[in-house]
């Protein structure tokens, strides 16, 4: 699809989501006070979190809107002469920096801030990190064995998964824009150009199958072995194998990974700024965290986690990550340039 109507895709159904919040809001009575969080987590996490929250707050209906992250950012831009949003739950880091820059999130330094690396964290507080996001290779582990299984980025290249990768839409995705972002910060530190990088996201092009419109379909035709191999998020990868069962598994590719720091704000113009920032606290909580890592396979930043109350495969996985290089400057200033040249130039050209 090409740039143009994705946006008004994005827009459209941004319209059509403010009418059934704004009518759901009406239906649920005066009584209670309704906090709005935009999050990319996923109804699991999120109907989680909102239970407890409103179990400590009868008084307060938390309504959570799931949508991709860059959808979110693009609904605050649209609504920031009247926003509708609380709270800005998940999504890369690079993400919440332009948001800040654009004057969409208010400052707010959480209780917690000393313990968060200052990589993991917005300087003048518009952000902070809650959950560290490695990006993996994924494969259906019942038709590709480990020892075949791609071991690093380039092995994806291999003529031998021609036609059998499946890739989550990445205009959509923070995930695959980090994936595709990292590709081109190669390409510029080994070349001074994105040409390389161009390049190489036009061989994977050539390889794929299709770009599902959201993960969920992803992880469907995964598992029914309609594609074989995947590049996605290690949680989410985790999460369906352990929980659900699937059979997928994922290589940790051995050049380097993006590890994207997940972040959370306040919206500037909040209606119910204090209690955006108790639901904030509430989801970074110690307690929050580690059931995120033990019922949703997150991995916290915070430092101050004990790494024993985390489950092993948080603590296999921090000692195997090598995190890529990524200039995160060079990623806020052009990564979404490099997306629209990818949707407009290469999406769907070479097959």
């Amino acid at each position: 699809m090409p740039a143009a109507r994705q946006r008004v895709a994005r827009v459209t159904a941004a319209l059509a989501a403010s009418v059934l919040v704004g009518l759901s809001a009406c239906q649920r009575g005066p009584h209670r006070t309704v906090l709005t969080v935009y999050s990319p987590h996923g109804n699991d996490l999120l109907s989680f979190y909102e239970k407890g929250f409103e179990a400590a707050h009868p008084d307060v209906d938390v309504q959570s809107v799931d949508m991709g992250s860059q959808d979110i950012i693009d609904r605050l831009r649209s609504e920031k002469a009247n926003p509708q949003a609380d709270v800005w739950f998940g999504a890369p880091e690079e993400t919440f920096e332009r948001a800040g820059q654009e004057g969409l999130l208010t400052p707010y330094r959480p209780s917690w801030a000393a313990a968060v690396p200052a990589d993991s964290h917005d300087p003048h507080d518009y952000w902070y990190g809650t959950y560290l996001t490695p990006e993996v290779i994924g494969y259906n582990s019942q038709a590709v064995s480990d020892s075949a299984a791609p071991k690093d980025w380039d092995d994806v290249l291999d003529p031998k998964w021609k036609g059998k990768v499946l890739i989550r839409d990445p205009i959509a995705s923070g995930s695959m824009r980090a994936i595709f972002g990292g590709i081109i910060l190669r390409s510029i530190r080994e070349t001074g150009s994105p040409n390389q990088g161009y390049d190489w996201l036009k061989r994977l092009d050539a390889q794929t199958k299709e770009y599902t419109l959201n993960p969920t379909i992803l992880y469907q035709k995964l598992g029914r072995q309609e594609g074989l191999i995947t590049l996605f998020d290690m949680p989410d990868l985790a999460m369906l194998r352990d929980r659900y069962h699937i059979p997928v598994k994922y290589t940790i590719p051995a050049s380097g990974t993006p590890l994207l720091v997940d972040a959370i704000a306040v919206v500037k113009g909040t209606k119910h700024e204090a209690l955006a920032r108790e639901y904030y606290e509430f989801v970074t909580s110690e307690r929050a965290l580690v059931d995120a890592a033990d019922r949703f396979y997150r991995i916290p930043v915070r430092t101050d986690i004990p790494n024993d109350s985390l489950p092993r495969w948080i603590r296999d996985a921090r000692a195997q990550i090598k995190p890529m290089p990524l200039d995160r400057a060079m990623l806020e200033q052009h990564l979404d340039e490099w997306m629209q040249y990818w949707d407009s130039h290469i999406r769907n050209s070479a097959r």
